[in-house]
């Protein structure tokens, strides 16, 4: 290929336009599709800065490593040192190649012994994934602090929004003003924590989930994070993600590499919706997302109906009153190994406890399969209890610093993975659970963030991450068909990096309905529905002690990979018969709530949400009306559905597949029983709603005609 001076990254409706000299690699634009190109130079004089009194001599361009040696001010790229020098690198365009679709561009620094190669990809529906390398090619060792990526963002992005939490209150939305200085998220979990962000967004001001533009980084990495935002003294603006190194953790030998974390950077002018749009496009046109292999099943967890009280006889009931319902997938939760009676023993001992199970698993699957069911099972196989066969026995395999035991969480310590025979102890165990039994899933947990996360002295959070991805892929590889959960208590563990190796998450332990709508509707930013475990849960939630209908229940878990974690054994017989209503629902209408697009209304009303998921022919909809509390107002606001054809005609109706939710009313709205209307007036006029109770949900089926 000729070389150029310039790099035009184009797809599905996405420019990034980067200007290649060897003195500066600048990213001139990252966004909106800026069409054919012919006068480069004029988009470059474009951009370039004046120069401001007390400032350089020289615009101030930062180029994408960030070199404060050529007078940029802000966070540079990469941080490191050998022994206090080469701190400074200053890095020369040595080599580049480029499509349509990926630019490759490698940069040296010999006097500080360094080269680094960033590339910036299009990975799908618009997705730009960059990855980057830093080698030490001089002698001596390198120190290693940081090599983020940071792309640029236009003046017109004042606003960011990313996401807190905690444990069963996951992804709470958090909106700034985008101000002087750096806003920066960052994680020391040695996992993705509770309160990660999954995507840090930048958006243009008063930006929705329908309208504005949005540009957005997610880092593709499960340990220790930094996210950023950073306005300089210029008013210039950047995004950037990158692993958060710990001291020491990345201390490269002569000749040696780091590979950073790949980030994904998304953009849309289409609101935050779109940017949801992007992220789902990219991830279900791999050819292992799940829902290209099979339907997602209708899954029952039985840990909120039995806890640890494992007895065949309660599980077999279970089982039969699944199968009336139409449950496909029984997974059987913590509680069947070792001696592990509570949560204080046996983790880390991944054996058939014999004082539990005398005969073993198989007549439990056996019930399982002969009742129509798959079989799951739950593992956590990156802790042990200090009480347990494995830590009596190895000491020395858990993750610390100078042999001393850090402090349990849970009641537990943190196997070191990156410890070859810890590793195989866990592989081979777990491995041979899948070789003895038919199991097709496995639940994987991690219930506590690490401390101490050292091996011989030296930080390994990253290792230890890199090591989980490699007993993951080896377990698949093991067991084709294997699907693989990844839970922490709860959604401690969600984000771009396990994404492309696991199946589903377990969103939250928080059951509860209304907790629930918060938690999936933001997490749902970038991980789609299918992928996000969704269960009813008992009437009362044994999280927050909130009591809600079954239909609110029912609902609320419809719009993800739905299941069930309760008695059901315990259900009236009317619930029993709407639990399997449900069911048939979400088997006849999960190919569209696994496909389409989720559209999330503004409804201007704290109290309500309307959401729905649109086909992508826009043929079919179906859309949840949400009251979240009491309204202010005697009557709500209208119920507004986005994302339909304007021009289509389309049947409107509420359906009621566990049982209608109680009106609040003298007189109802007419159009529950079915109207038709344009997707223009569903859009402009909307649906007056029925006057319903606090905390309760109705369903709207939408097609075309």
């Amino acid at each position: 290929m000729k070389p150029s001076s310039f790099a035009h990254l184009r797809q599905d409706g996405v420019s990034f336009l980067v200007s290649l000299t060897p003195e500066l690699v600048r990213i001139i634009h990252w966004g909106e599709d800026l069409g054919d190109i012919k006068d480069f130079e004029s988009y470059l004089a474009a951009s370039i800065e004046p120069t401001a009194h007390a400032e350089g001599d020289f615009p101030d361009q930062s180029g994408i490593w960030r070199e404060q040696a050529r007078g940029a001010i802000g966070s540079p790229v990469l941080r490191g040192h050998r022994q206090g020098e080469d701190f400074s690198p200053l890095f020369v365009l040595i080599s580049h190649s480029s499509s349509e679709q990926e630019l490759v561009v490698v940069g040296e620094d010999a006097a500080a012994g360094l080269r680094i190669e960033t590339s910036f990809s299009f990975v799908g529906a618009g997705v730009l994934v960059t990855t980057q390398a830093v080698t030490n090619i001089g002698p001596g060792d390198y120190f290693l602090e940081d090599l983020a990526t940071y792309l640029p963002l236009p003046d017109r992005a004042q606003e960011s929004l990313d996401f807190a939490g905690r444990w069963v209150k996951e992804r709470q939305p958090v909106r700034r003003q985008i101000q002087p200085g750096v806003v920066s998220r960052e994680v020391r979990e040695g996992r993705t924590s509770h309160d990660y962000t999954i995507l840090q967004l930048a958006m243009t001001t008063a930006a929705t989930f329908r309208s504005g533009e949005v540009w957005s980084l997610g880092l593709m990495f499960s340990g220790n994070s930094r996210h950023t935002i950073e306005q300089l003294q210029s008013g210039r603006k950047s995004i950037s993600a990158s692993e958060l190194l710990m001291p020491g953790e990345m201390i490269l030998e002569a000749g040696k590499s780091y590979e950073a974390a790949p980030v994904a950077a998304v953009y849309s002018n289409s609101g935050i919706d779109g940017t949801s749009d992007r992220s789902y496009r990219w991830l279900r046109s791999r050819p292992d997302h799940p829902t290209n292999k099979r339907p997602r099943p209708l899954t029952l967890n039985v840990w909120e109906a039995v806890y640890f009280d494992h007895d065949l006889g309660k599980l077999t009931e279970l089982a039969k009153v699944a199968k009336k319902i139409g449950v496909e997938r029984f997974v059987l939760d913590d509680g069947w190994f070792g001696s592990r009676r509570d949560d204080t023993s046996g983790l880390g001992d991944w054996v058939i406890s014999k004082d539990v199970w005398p005969e073993g698993l198989g007549p439990l699957i056996e019930v399982v399969k002969a009742n129509g069911m798959e079989f799951g099972l739950w593992f956590e196989g990156e802790m042990v209890n200090p009480d347990s066969d494995v830590y009596r026995a190895h000491p020395e395999w858990i993750l610390n610093v100078d042999g001393r035991v850090p402090p349990t969480g849970r009641g537990q310590l943190v196997l070191d993975l990156t410890n070859p025979n810890c590793y195989q102890h866990v592989f081979d165990q777990t491995n041979k659970i899948l070789t003895d039994f038919d199991i097709s899933y496995i639940k994987w947990d991690h219930n506590r963030p690490l401390v101490d996360p050292g091996h011989n002295g030296k930080a390994a959070v990253h290792e230890q991450t890199k090591s989980l991805y490699r007993l993951f892929t080896e377990l698949k590889a093991n067991h084709p068909g294997l699907e693989i959960e990844s839970c922490a208590s709860g959604g401690g563990r969600v984000d771009l990096g396990i994404a492309q190796i696991v199946d589903r998450f377990w969103v939250s332990d928080c059951n509860d309905a209304l907790e629930r709508q918060y938690i999936q509707r933001y997490t749902q930013i970038g991980i789609p529905p299918e992928m996000l475990g969704s269960h009813i849960g008992p009437t009362e939630s044994h999280t927050t002690g909130r009591v809600h209908s079954l239909g609110f229940r029912a609902i609320t878990a419809l719009f993800g990979h739905a299941g069930l974690e309760w008695d059901i054994t315990k259900a009236t017989a009317d619930e029993q018969d709407h639990l399997k209503n449900w069911a048939t629902y979400y088997k006849k209408n999960r190919d569209l709530l696994h496909s389409g697009k989720v559209v999330r209304v503004e409804t201007d009303n704290e109290a309500t949400f309307v959401h729905g998921v649109v086909s992508q022919d826009q043929s079919k909809a179906i859309f949840a009306y949400v009251t979240l509390q009491g309204q202010a107002a005697s009557r709500a606001n209208a119920i507004l559905i986005d994302g339909l054809d304007s021009n289509r005609s389309y049947s409107v109706k509420a359906v009621y597949p566990v049982g209608k939710p109680v009106f609040q009313e003298r007189t109802g709205p007419k159009w529950l029983d079915g109207v038709v209307l344009t997707g223009k007036a569903l859009t402009q006029i909307g649906l007056r709603p029925p006057i319903l109770f606090p905390e309760t949900a109705l369903l709207i089926e939408i097609e075309a005609i």
